[in-house]
């Protein structure tokens, strides 16, 4: 049976979200429902909902599936006729990888790609920030709570537009300085995320002000029940240690509830790579792509 794949919707989200905490898995950050509606008009994400589980497919920069949202454990794989609308999967957990290894055996080819593995860290420590291991991102912290004059706040509609305001000097930043299609395209998700905070469950962020100016804003969303997600962070880099401050203030006022924090992949961007690293993550997520015959 072909699937019948529809464009991503709010309307929807409810129904998806029953499918994500069916998985048997800590999914990774690809999978939140912000990610995949923020991502849909980039991508050119569809979905596909069918025997308890939501198929994606993307269209754009070429046709690949995503992994299957829902109760892995209970779907006979050796038998899945919906497998047959896709060759290429890709942001595939490993907990899926072994089932798969399993059903399909020299059908199904696996390759792991590090440059989508999502980082997670322990909420703890990034409050903390104790020891010889944060001892810089702690000195960053504290510098900038001394020098300059900062409010911080949950972030709710009514300061929406602030952030996009923020959100256009920080893209126009980068166009003038380090162009980047990546980050022209992340912009259009952080928009389409942002229009839409009070209408996509869940969400959480909050905005870093100095002076009474946004300089700094986070973007956050439950995973599960012990880990939340970072989509977007963005700082004003001339305020020296704002990226410190932003990331352990949200944390503090609005994360405790959560042992872990995911902060997503680094694309294998090097200087990316090295700053998620120097946060000393706790574990990874990692991630295949797949081919079907």
């Amino acid at each position: 049976m072909a699937l019948d794949f529809t464009p991503v919707s709010l309307e929807r989200q409810e129904e998806y979200s029953a499918a994500l905490n069916g998985c048997p898995q800590l999914m990774t950050s690809d999978f939140a429902f912000a990610n995949v509606w923020g991502w849909a008009e980039y991508y050119q994400l569809e979905w596909a909902f069918h025997n308890g589980l939501v198929w994606i497919r993307q269209n754009y920069p070429e046709t690949a599936c995503w992994a299957p949202v829902g109760p892995w454990d209970e779907y006979d794989w050796a038998k899945c006729t919906a497998m047959r609308d896709c060759s290429k999967y890709i942001r595939i957990p490993d907990y899926l990888a072994t089932i798969w290894k399993k059903a399909f055996g020299d059908k199904a080819t696996f390759n792991e790609k590090r440059g989508q593995w999502d980082y997670v860290y322990s909420v703890e420590e990034l409050i903390a920030l104790r020891g010889k291991a944060f001892h810089k991102k702690k000195n960053l912290l504290n510098q900038f709570k001394k020098k300059y004059d900062w409010e911080y706040t949950p972030m709710d509609t009514e300061c929406v537009e602030e952030v996009l305001d923020m959100q256009a000097e920080w893209i126009r930043w980068f166009e003038e300085n380090n162009p980047s299609e990546a980050l022209v395209a992340e912009n259009t998700a952080i928009k389409r995320v942002l229009t839409n905070l009070d209408r996509i469950g869940n969400l959480r962020g909050a905005t870093l002000r100095v002076d009474g100016k946004v300089i700094a804003y986070t973007v956050a969303e439950p995973l599960c029940d012990d880990t939340v997600v970072i989509h977007f962070e963005k700082g004003n880099i001339a305020y020296k240690g704002v990226y410190q401050a932003i990331n352990q203030m949200f944390l503090e006022n609005q994360g405790t509830e959560f042992t872990n924090v995911n902060r997503e992949q680094d694309l294998d961007d090097e200087g990316l790579r090295k700053a998620k690293l120097s946060y000393n993550p706790s574990f990874f997520l990692k991630k295949h792509e797949a081919f079907i015959e």
